[in-house]
């Protein structure tokens, strides 16, 4: 059983189902970043963490095509960290939000064995992106390449370093594509839990089905955390969004076609928790 599927499936809010919550003018957000299921300290600096824990977060309004305003932060700090440490962390995290338009307003500080942290972000947006609105017919399509950060954390596992510009550290969020592209999409998303179970999660939330135009391998489809792009839209707008994809230097890969069947990718957690 997917326990975390089944836990949301106990909230009942109207409010849930996308990357954010749409709640009058205003779309909220949280995403936790904790040790030992997303990240492990011997891997990743103060600055990488602060860094990536903010990206990962800010991640979810550049999918819903928002603007981050202010960010609310909870920390668990464990005992060994030092006041260096913790300057590191929250330097990077006031930096990296700072980059967006965004700053961080508060939140809160634990102690704990581990390094968690837990951050929601408030954002405003004039014409959301959804999760809904997948029409048959229409072109789904990822934005970058996958399957680095999948390649990346099997490296880390056998111990070995990898390169300090890496999708498992550094994110890219494509928000100068999403703002640019919006009025253009029906639908999208951004790839967290990988390309195959975020695909499958669009189509369940629209009832529809897949053709795939072009093969995935296991690789890219099972890469979680890559916070790349997911998006739906018509064919009559394929050369308008290619157009953009270039202008803003954004790879794009047109994979499947909405049809109505039940096809749905093979789908396994990523975590390592």
């Amino acid at each position: 059983m997917d326990k975390e599927a089944y836990l949301i499936s106990k909230l009942n809010s109207k409010y849930i189902g996308d990357d954010a919550a749409v709640v009058g003018d205003k779309i909220y957000s949280m995403d936790a970043f904790f040790e030992g299921t997303h990240f492990k300290r011997e891997w990743m600096s103060m600055v990488q963490i602060g860094r990536k824990a903010i990206l990962v977060n800010l991640s979810d309004a550049v999918a819903m095509n928002a603007h981050p305003k202010f960010a609310l932060v909870t920390v668990s700090i464990p005992s060994e960290m030092t006041t260096d440490e913790i300057d590191a962390l929250m330097e990077s995290m006031h930096r990296t939000t700072a980059e967006y338009g965004c700053e961080i307003i508060g939140g809160d500080t634990i102690g704990g064995d581990k390094l968690h942290l837990s951050i929601t972000i408030i954002s405003e947006s004039e014409n959301p992106l959804y999760r809904k609105g997948l029409k048959e017919g229409d072109l789904l399509a990822y934005t970058g390449s996958l399957g680095e950060s999948k390649r990346n954390l099997e490296a880390l596992f056998r111990g070995e370093k990898i390169a300090g510009n890496s999708r498992f550290y550094e994110p890219q969020l494509r928000a100068d594509f999403i703002y640019r592209a919006r009025p253009h999409l029906h639908c999208g998303m951004d790839i967290s839990d990988g390309l195959y179970c975020d695909t499958n999660k669009m189509l369940d939330l629209n009832n529809k089905g897949m053709k795939i135009l072009e093969n995935i391998n296991d690789d890219t489809g099972f890469s979680g955390e890559e916070y790349e792009m997911l998006i739906a839209f018509d064919p009559v707008q394929k050369e308008i969004i290619e157009s953009i994809a270039k202008a803003t230097g954004t790879p794009l890969t047109i994979f499947a076609q909405v049809v109505e069947n039940d096809f749905r990718f093979p789908c396994k957690s990523h975590h390592f928790g």
